[in-house]
């Protein structure tokens, strides 16, 4: 019978590289077994948010920006950071409404997910927007270069499988929606 994995003991924290949106340590720890000593980098990122906008008229709210780590325009749903002691629900209706302009008359909750817990601590926040409305044109970031389409709900099958949506946390979003529809059947 094999025993559960235990904590792994940090022994001292490294130096910490503060990048604005994240920080990056590599600390020491010990492997619980043999005691030996092994470095392990962590990522400290605020927690995110995901937002599936959806029009009265059954419309998905999409946007297109560019990705550095992919040098790559994607297609997505919007998104973003969650400020330290802000509800994640308030961040992504605000989110919503800064890089589109929509404003959602319902949000629900879709479930959290980690999204790289080998390096990060952080969940990343999923909510689907009901009922969004289009107020202004949107209030974007400096920095920010955002495009909005919108795609019938009824695509995003196609637009997942096909290579359209290739962000994991975007498809995470709408799996995330399809359980909790398949749930309340």
């Amino acid at each position: 019978m094999s025993q559960h994995p235990r904590p792994w003991p940090r022994l001292r924290l490294g130096l910490e590289h503060d990048y604005t949106i994240l920080k990056v340590r590599q600390d020491m720890y010990a492997d619980p077994r043999t005691g030996q000593e092994h470095p392990r980098v962590f990522i400290d990122t605020p927690e995110w948010c995901n937002i599936i906008a959806v029009t009265p008229e059954d419309q998905l709210v999409l946007i297109r920006q560019y990705r550095f780590g992919t040098k790559e325009v994607t297609l997505e749903i919007p998104g973003g950071l969650v400020d330290r002691g802000e509800d994640p629900a308030i961040a992504a209706a605000r989110e919503l409404e800064e890089e589109t302009g929509y404003v959602p008359g319902r949000l629900v909750s879709l479930g959290s997910v980690h999204p790289n817990p080998a390096l990060q601590g952080n969940r990343c926040h999923s909510f689907l927007a009901l009922d969004s409305v289009k107020r202004h044109e949107g209030k974007q970031d400096h920095g920010e270069d955002i495009s909005v389409e919108l795609f019938p709900r009824a695509e995003v099958p196609r637009l997942i499988l096909e290579g359209k949506i290739t962000h994991s946390l975007v498809v995470v979003a709408f799996f995330l929606e399809r359980l909790r529809a398949e749930a309340a059947k």
